[in-house]
């Protein structure tokens, strides 16, 4: 029996760190590596757990496949692979800017199924700050949409999002599980988003005008970069999709691709590596110790039992509660927070005869929905602020969460009802 001195002292740990991370007061990692030492600290002392067990806390297999897919990511984007995407959508929509806000929104939800959400976000930005610039348009309704679609893009991919790889490591989902689940929710939800945030901006979109002449093919920094990071990225995704014959995990998938793309794009390693997001690798690092820690004083299978208790066994009622609670709580926490203690909770129900591919779906699209409600609910919400602002244009956050409220209402509304249908829980 775990006495409760300690069990109260790691909850207070976790609950520390997150308003440390809520209120800035550090950076993400700083904030998850002190609160990982802190609770090495007191659980060895206490006897929670030894030296050997804190040892194995953290789950290498998730850092390695976030790794792996960094380097690709980040190889692909020295050769301007994402930043001819995104000109060529802008080159389409032929100055109209009806089309070109459709544009921008889908070349971003796109680009996020396969890039970390800032740097889709930077990407994105890039591209649109200049075009908007070119075509004197309001720039505000084309950056928040697109930083929407950066947070709802990849929903349905292992590697869309980070909380999805959490996720899909923990529930053993494979990256064609997410497309089976979520695929056709995710394709349905763009749709309605779109739609929503053009009735919204409609009229700050801006008149029609003849774009300038360009070629996207210019946005190729390094052919030879460019054609052979297109070609690893093609590789990453088929074996993703192929991972049951294989007998590997994602994270060798990735790490191997990771590898190749540096071997045969013959970029400097030492300069990807620099670029890679280590402040992320390295919360997610601390944040997965502080739960393992907590984990082990049973206060999350308690936590377990309570929670899905007020389900009586209804895969119904557990998989909309795991949605809007997990959805709500990234309003407020990270993501990647919210994901990486959901996981240990919903795991501890592999027997209760629940639809666990449900629940698990249900925590998928909370975190990855809930991030966009407010300027501070997530990475890519801030980034697009801060351009804004840098732009000299000043977004009021009662105006973005009132959009932010909109879409994501929409959007776990949706999933609510997609939910039920794709998972027969009507009845259960």
């Amino acid at each position: 029996m775990v006495p409760d001195t300690i069990v109260l002292i790691l909850l207070l740990i976790y609950v520390l760190i997150l308003l440390i991370s809520i209120l800035e007061l550090t950076s993400l990692s700083v904030a998850a590596l002190i609160g990982a030492v802190l609770v090495a600290w007191f659980g060895i002392q206490y006897g929670t757990f030894t030296y050997q067990d804190a040892l194995t806390f953290i789950d290498f297999r998730l850092l390695g496949l976030l790794i792996g897919t960094m380097i690709v990511v980040e190889v692909a984007k020295r050769g301007g692979l994402f930043n001819v995407l995104a000109l060529y959508a802008i080159k389409f929509s032929g100055g109209n800017p009806g089309r070109l806000f459709v544009a921008v929104c889908v070349v971003a939800a796109l680009v996020s199924m396969f890039l970390s959400d800032p740097t889709a976000m930077l990407l994105v930005a890039a591209a649109t700050v200049t075009i908007t610039k070119l075509l004197h348009y309001d720039p505000a309704p084309y950056f928040l949409s697109a930083a929407i679609m950066i947070n709802l893009g990849g929903t349905s991919t292992l590697i869309g999002s980070v909380s999805n790889m959490i996720i899909g490591i923990d529930a053993g989902l494979s990256f064609t599980d997410f497309l089976s689940f979520l695929g056709v929710c995710e394709i349905i939800l763009w749709v309605l988003t779109i739609t929503a945030l053009y009735f919204v901006f409609k009229s700050r979109l801006g008149e029609k005008k003849v774009l300038p002449e360009y070629n996207p093919k210019e946005g190729i920094k390094d052919k030879q970069i460019f054609y052979r990071s297109a070609f690893v990225l093609v590789i990453l995704v088929i074996l993703f999709l192929t991972l049951d014959q294989l007998g590997v995990g994602p994270e060798a998938v990735a790490l191997g691709c990771g590898v190749l793309a540096l071997l045969i794009c013959k970029v400097d390693p030492a300069e990807i590596f620099r670029e890679i997001d280590w402040e992320t690798v390295f919360f997610i690092g601390g944040f997965m110790f502080i739960i393992a820690g907590l984990g082990r004083t049973e206060f999350l299978s308690d936590m377990s039992v309570q929670l899905f208790s007020f389900a009586g066994g209804s895969s119904l009622l557990a998989t909309q509660m795991t949605l809007w609670v997990s959805g709500l709580a990234s309003v407020f926490i990270s993501n990647i927070a919210v994901a990486l203690t959901f996981t240990p909770i919903i795991a501890a129900q592999a027997a209760s005869g629940l639809n666990l591919n449900a629940v698990w779906s249900g925590l998928i699209l909370g975190t990855n929905l809930g991030g966009a409600t407010t300027p501070f609910s997530g990475a890519v919400m801030m980034m697009a602020i801060g351009t804004l602002k840098r732009e000299k244009i000043s977004v009021k956050f009662g105006d973005f969460a009132k959009i932010g409220i909109i879409t994501s209402l929409i959007q776990l509304g949706f999933s609510s009802f997609y939910l039920i249908v794709r998972f027969g829980l009507m009845g259960t």
